[in-house]
Parts: C-alpha cells; sequence; structure tokens
C-alpha cells in the first residue's frame, strides 16, 4: 500500500490543529474524561509537573498550563493499555526488535518486573526482591566499580537523582553518563567558562520586559511549544523577534494561541518572528559573529561623530575581561568569510545587529541546533560575547536562555549527576555521610560507550530513557550493550534498549509522573524538580498506578542500592519511604536548597539564586570572559559543497515525537503525513541529483573511518531548506551519526553536522 507522506501544512502553529491533535491523543489513551481531569492538574501548585519539556510556569498562570505536546506526553503515559507478562511470554525478543519504535510503546505500560531469558528469547517475571538481589550481587561482583555504567534520564526527579548519585558514589565510581551529554553539554561547559555558572540568566517574566528576543537553532512549535505563548506576547506588545534556523518552522512564523477565544473564533494567528534568517548548518557562529562586527562598527561611528555610545562602557569596565582581544579577533574576520560560512548576506546580518542596537533589553535562547555542533562551545562562547557587549546579562528584561528538553535534565545536573562533580560537592558528600566519594572523572555518554565496546565496562543501568534509540552510531551502541554482563532498565514502556540484553538483563517498571507515589504510611510522595528557569517546584501524581506491581524509581534505586552496598553508611529504605528525608540531604550537602522543604510546597517553589544573574562571576578572572576563538577553518556545509554529491544532513524531531518517543506519524506543520522515513531537501538540490518529490533513496554515511552506515528507504520531500542542507528525523537516523565525531570541550554528538551521500535505494 502507498503511503500518502506529503500533505496540507497547517498555516499556524497551534489553533484547532493543535486542539484536534490532543482530543485525538486524548481518545487514544482509553480514557479521555480521565486524561482530561489529568490535564488540569498538569504544572499546577497541587498536581503534577508536565513529564514533556523544561518551560518555565508563569508567576500567576492558569487553569491550562499546558500544551499540545504536554497532552502527548500525558496519555502516551497514561494509557489504559498494558504490557503484560502475558505480552512478552506471546513476542520473544527477535520478533519485537522488528517492531517500530512507534509500534512498540504502542504496546503499553509496563506492570510487572522482568528477566530476560535467554533460552526462549523472552523476558519473563520476577520478584522485586530477587531482581534487586541478583542485580547487587552482580554489581559487587564486579573486579572495579568503574566497571559499571550508570545513565540517567532528564525525567528523573531530584530526588530520585540525587539518591542515584549518592549510591554509586558509596558504590565507588563517577561514571554518570546522563542524556544532557547529548543535547546541551555544550551550554554548560560554555557558560562555565564565560559567566561562571553553567545555566541561562533569565527568568519568564524577562520575556515580558525584553525589546528584542534572539532565537538560534531551536524550535518552540514542536519542542517546548508553551514558550511560543510568551513570544506571541511579546511580538504583540512590540518587541521584535529574530530567529536564526536552517529550515523554515511554522511555530516560528506565527501562532494561534488555543487559549485565545477571539484568535481562535477567527481563525487568526499572530507573526512571531520580525526577521526569520535561514543560516548554513554550522554557520551560527559566523553569523553571531557577524552582528558583533556591525555593533563595532556603529560605536566606532557613533564615537567619530560625537554621538552616544553604542556599547555598554560602564558594564565592560567593571564586568567583563577579554574585549581587547575579542575586538581584534572580530576586526580579524572578514566580511566574505562570515557571508561564506553563514550562508546570510552582509546586509541581512547588519539588519538582525540593529535590532540588537535598538533593543534597550534583549534576550537570546537557543537549543540543539547550537549545541550539536564541533564548534558548539565556541558557538555558545560567541553568542555570550555578544550579549555581553551591550551589557546584557544581568538585568531585567535580558540575559542568556538555554532552552532545556526534558522536565529535569538541568535538575539532574544540579544535584550530582555529574561524571565530573566540583570537588566541593565530593567534599560536602563525605562530611555529611561519612564515606570516601571516588575522586577520578567518570564516564560522559561518549566513554561509557567506548568502554562497552572495548569490555573495559560490564554493566549497564538506566535511569530512564532510552539509551540504544538516544544514542549516535545505532549499530555499534547495540552490540556495546550485547556485551554486557548486566543490562538493567528502569522505565514505563518497553522500548528498544530493552531488545538489547546483556547475559543477566531486567526491565523494572516504575511509576509515572502523573501517578500517585504512596509511602507506607499510606501518604501521598512529593517530588520536585528544575525548570529552564533555575526554579524548582513540587510535583505529586493524582492517577492510581497503571499496576499494583509498579514502584516509584526512588523505591527501586533503593532496592539495588541496599543490595548492593548495604545500609551501613545510607538508611535507602528510610529515604524511601519519606522524600523529606532525601530533600533533607539535598539541603545539607548542596548549596542553594535551604529550607527545601518548606519552600517546595509554596505555589511555584522557590528560584536557585543565579550568581551570573546578579552579576557575580565565578570565573578565573572574576568577570564575565570574552572569548577570542576563531571561526571554524570550515564547517560540515563547506567541506559538502566540495563535490562529490554530499550534504549536511541535520537531525531533529517531528511534531509527533518528544526525543526517542513517537506520538504519532505525523508533522503536520511540514506537511507530512504517515511517515518518518523522510529527507527534507531543496528543491533545486533535488532537482540537481537527478531525482524527485517521493522518490526513495538511501542515505549513506560519508565519515572517513572505515565504518559502513547507511539508513535505507528513505523518501525526498522539497522543503525550505539551505541549498546543500537536507534534515530528517532522529532516532531512525542516529545510525548515521559516528561515534567518533563528537563536539570540542563537550563531546557532545555532532547530530547537526553529518556528512551524507545518497544512492539509489534497493527497496526501489
Amino acid at each position: 500500500m502507498t503511503v500518502s507522506f506529503i500533505g496540507k501544512k497547517s498555516s499556524a502553529a497551534g489553533g484547532w490543529g493543535a486542539l484536534k491533535s490532543c482530543g485525538k491523543r486524548l481518545l487514544e489513551s482509553g480514557s479521555p474524561l480521565t486524561g482530561a481531569r489529568t490535564m488540569l492538574k498538569a504544572n499546577q501548585s497541587d498536581g503534577f509537573d508536565c513529564p514533556g519539556c523544561a518551560w518555565g510556569d508563569p508567576e500567576h498562570g492558569s487553569s491550562f498550563e499546558f500544551c499540545e505536546n504536554g497532552v502527548k506526553a500525558v496519555s502516551w503515559e497514561a494509557t489504559e493499555k498494558r504490557a503484560t507478562p502475558a505480552f512478552f511470554a506471546g513476542n520473544t525478543v527477535s520478533e519485537l526488535r522488528k517492531l517500530s519504535d512507534y509500534k512498540l510503546e504502542l504496546n503499553g505500560r509496563l506492570t510487572h518486573p522482568m528477566r530476560y531469558d535467554r533460552a526462549s528469547d523472552r523476558y519473563l517475571p520476577v520478584a522485586w526482591e530477587d531482581a534487586f538481589a541478583e542485580i547487587g550481587s552482580m554489581l559487587k561482583n564486579l573486579d572495579s566499580p568503574d566497571r559499571a555504567e550508570f545513565y540517567t534520564s532528564g525525567r528523573a526527579s531530584n530526588e530520585a537523582a540525587y539518591l542515584y548519585q549518592l549510591f554509586v558514589r558509596v558504590y565507588g565510581t563517577n561514571n554518570f553518563p546522563d542524556c544532557s551529554n547529548m543535547c546541551h553539554e555544550a551550554s554548560g561547559v560554555a557558560l562555565k567558562q564565560a559567566i561562571g555558572v553553567g545555566k541561562g540568566t533569565v527568568l519568564l517574566e524577562d520575556f515580558e520586559k525584553a525589546d528584542a528576543i534572539f532565537v538560534i537553532g531551536q524550535n518552540p512549535g514542536t519542542n517546548h511549544p508553551r514558550m511560543l505563548g510568551d513570544l506571541r506576547r511579546a511580538a504583540i506588545r512590540g518587541a521584535d523577534v529574530v530567529v536564526f534556523n536552517p529550515v523554515r518552522e511554522k511555530g516560528l512564523e506565527r501562532f494561534s494561541d488555543p487559549q485565545d477565544k477571539i484568535e481562535m473564533l477567527r481563525g487568526s494567528s499572530t507573526e512571531i518572528a520580525s526577521q526569520y534568517y535561514q543560516p548554513r548548518l554550522g554557520g551560527d557562529m559566523a553569523a553571531v559573529r557577524g552582528m558583533a562586527k556591525a555593533v563595532f562598527a556603529a560605536e566606532d561611528a557613533a564615537v567619530a561623530a560625537g554621538k552616544a555610545a553604542v556599547l555598554d562602557h560602564d558594564f565592560l569596565k567593571e564586568h567583563c575581561a577579554g574585549l581587547a582581544d575579542y575586538r581584534a579577533a572580530v576586526d580579524r574576520t572578514g566580511w566574505a568569510e562570515i557571508e561564506d560560512q553563514s550562508g546570510l548576506s552582509r546586509e541581512e546580518i547588519e539588519r538582525a545587529a540593529d535590532v540588537y542596537m535598538r533593543a534597550d533589553r534583549a534576550i537570546c535562547t537557543w537549543a540543539m541546533g547550537v549545541t550539536q555542533h564541533l564548534h558548539s562551545v565556541a558557538t555558545i562562547r560567541e553568542i555570550t560575547n555578544f550579549m555581553l557587549l551591550r551589557g546584557n546579562i544581568g538585568r531585567p528584561g535580558a540575559g542568556l536562555c538555554p532552552v532545556r528538553g526534558h522536565s529535569n535534565v538541568q535538575g539532574d545536573r544540579t544535584v550530582g549527576i555529574n561524571e565530573r562533580p566540583p570537588a566541593a560537592f565530593l567534599d560536602a558528600l563525605e562530611k555529611h555521610f561519612g564515606f570516601s566519594a571516588p575522586r577520578t572523572d567518570g564516564h560522559n555518554v561518549i566513554a561509557a560507550i567506548g568502554a562497552m565496546l572495548d569490555g573495559s565496562a560490564q554493566a549497564f543501568i538506566g535511569l530512564g530513557g532510552n539509551f540504544a534509540r538516544a544514542t549516535p552510531d545505532s549499530a555499534l551502541v547495540e552490540k556495546a550493550l550485547g556485551r554486557m554482563k548486566l543490562t538493567v532498565n528502569i522505565a514505563t514502556k518497553p522500548n528498544h534498549s530493552h531488545l538489547m540484553p546483556g547475559e543477566v538483563s531486567y526491565i523494572l517498571p516504575c511509576l509515572g509522573r502523573t501517578e500517585m507515589d504512596l509511602n507506607s504510611a499510606g501518604n501521598s510522595q512529593l517530588v520536585s524538580v528544575e525548570d529552564s528557569m533555575s526554579m524548582v517546584h513540587g510535583s505529586a501524581g493524582i492517577n492510581r498506578p497503571a499496576s499494583p506491581h509498579l514502584f516509584s524509581e526512588v523505591a527501586i534505586l533503593a532496592g539495588i542500592a541496599e543490595a548492593t552496598v548495604g545500609s551501613g553508611i545510607v538508611d535507602w529504605a528510610a529515604l524511601a519511604d519519606d522524600y523529606d528525608r532525601i530533600r533533607d540531604h539535598i539541603e545539607a550537602t548542596i548549596p542553594g536548597f535551604e529550607d527545601y522543604n518548606t519552600r517546595l510546597r509554596k505555589p511555584r517553589g522557590f528560584l536557585l539564586r543565579n550568581t551570573a544573574a546578579h552579576r557575580e562571576w565565578n570565573t578565573p578572572a572574576g568577570k564575565a570572559s570574552f572569548s577570542a576563538t576563531p571561526l571554524p577553518e570550515e564547517t560540515v556545509h563547506q567541506r559538502a559543497r566540495k563535490g562529490g554529491g554530499r550534504f549536511a544532513l541535520q537531525t531533529f524531531r517531528s511534531h509527533d515525537q518528544y526525543n526517542t518517543t513517537v506520538y504519532g506519524l505525523d508533522d503536520r506543520y511540514r506537511g507530512v503525513y504517515g511517515e518518518r522515513q523522510v529527507i527534507f531537501i531543496h528543491p533545486e538540490d533535488l532537482q540537481a541529483i537527478g531525482a524527485a518529490a517521493g522518490d526513495r533513496t538511501d542515505v549513506v554515511g560519508d565519515y572517513d573511518d572505515g565504518i559502513s552506515r547507511v539508513a535505507p528507504d528513505f523518501r525526498f520531500v522539497p522543503y525550505d531548506i539551505p541549498r546543500g542542507s537536507i534534515a530528517g528525523y532522529y532516532p531512525e537516523l542516529n545510525v548515521l551519526v559516528p561515534l567518533s565525531s563528537a563536539g570540542d570541550e563537550s563531546d557532545t554528538p555532532t547530530s547537526k553536522s553529518i556528512m551524507v551521500s545518497f544512492r539509489k535505494s534497493e527497496a526501489a
């Protein structure tokens, strides 16, 4: 049967299309009324934190603080479908591997702990106590704690993440590969260098005060739709929204707010971007360098004419170091180099710079379109340089805003999920708990996969997520997991990571964010998360658990910890029975969490103090530091155009997915329906290679390491994207991302800088 994969695009993000999608997802959950009631508690002070994105909550929120993607995430979790022991009895692991990510997770919520039986190639039910005992025994019998890898997904709560890192450090290793290694690691590294803290500096309220908002390398309409409401309100009050994105994204062009009755009745929408620029892949640093060059030129002209300065000289003198070296680096960078690398004209870049210079207060936001390149750290340093020029850090309506993905990826890092922990944190743990913490740096994701491949790692435990599908070089990761003596996955639904078992393999089912977590006294437990604006707030589920056999993440980790290291140092069971005790330990060991349990129970929670937001710079220079790094010698786009039919590929999400979770097969904002294996390409590029819309192709990785990488049978979709650049969905295209290609200083996979070519599909 032929799939109809190209259709009508939405005229605007949101609107009736979003409402229809919400209704469809609630119906598919099997209990639409329960789902609707559940959504009314999403992001409310007496409800649960949405398990989707990490966008902040307003101080005075409405009764509908959720978006289309939030409905998808909640209905996906709250489905009435169940993956019971009978499901696993009826399907071998080999058979389940043939299912797509979408079809596999459609089987519903896990209900029982399961252990892999190699003889039958099936997962069989197992008692919790037996699972804990064997996992603990195997971990204890490794010849070194460094033989084990402990992965963390950003869906874990602060309490689960803190307990996890405490257990693993008592066990004796800092091997903490986590999802941040694959997304915003470059942001943390760059911001720590530049301003002394690896987080953004803005609050949600700053978007109400900004005169200009620069949105670089992100797609809020699909990845964090609630942000569109804040951009829409900014646009309505007259703020400029300047977008840099290689792909024309509907949510950044127009947005129809489903909560605006007049807009919905009229079928109208609001223009978001006042200026929209499409740089080539990898060209963002050059574009920002060009804007800085325009600012310096305007400053020189103002001084010569005796007019008011363009730069904020008082701020630069008091708070910044390295300006002269940066100015020299900008002067050395010619416009021809900037235009060639960015793919934008000098006129376009100067027009964007004019917006910045007119604005008294400016915010710059970015996401994975910036962080997943070889030179991502340098690019974020360049963004920071640009914002420092006019003092746009540390005052209302201005600042830096890396927009995180998963709901608590930032919080997990705050409470200790870090393969390179600060010495002060380890000192605090040792003093408080009375044990010797490991001091050797551990493994991030790339290093962990390497250790699994070379045999130095023998055990893998995954706290949430879908490690096998989130990571690069899919074939190598499958091989790596299969070499483990022990694999353990803590999850809510079956996914492909579970189908790559080691010698001994467990699936341990946990409660979801929307479900009640009751302690031994029958009292509801409260967990906490940190959003992209450093706000920490509580979350308490309201639904009955999908199965009476589910444990919370905290309870599962406590069970493994007790079986592995015993309870001599930490009473794990007591912590699992009262999360307030975990928060007491966090308060005692991590600055900023004073009076944690009291402040958490206030509406909206509390703000973790950000030193850079107060113009306190924890850098070696004691000031915000400019970077004088030159532009890359060559971007992936520049290499690709040298010939040989090569293209620069970026991977991204469809509108019907969140990270590796695929909710459906439509991407209505891009006009794709019932299909995921597509390649978005400029129409002239399609014509140049002698192909037409709908033709099928194999996508071949072009990386000189002797490894063949092929993503077979993809369809061409003409799209508004720079010539030489192409795009498609992950995880299907992760097979093309080389494990050995990672960002300088960040080790983040270069999923936005993949060199590929095409060959005729064997399925054609």
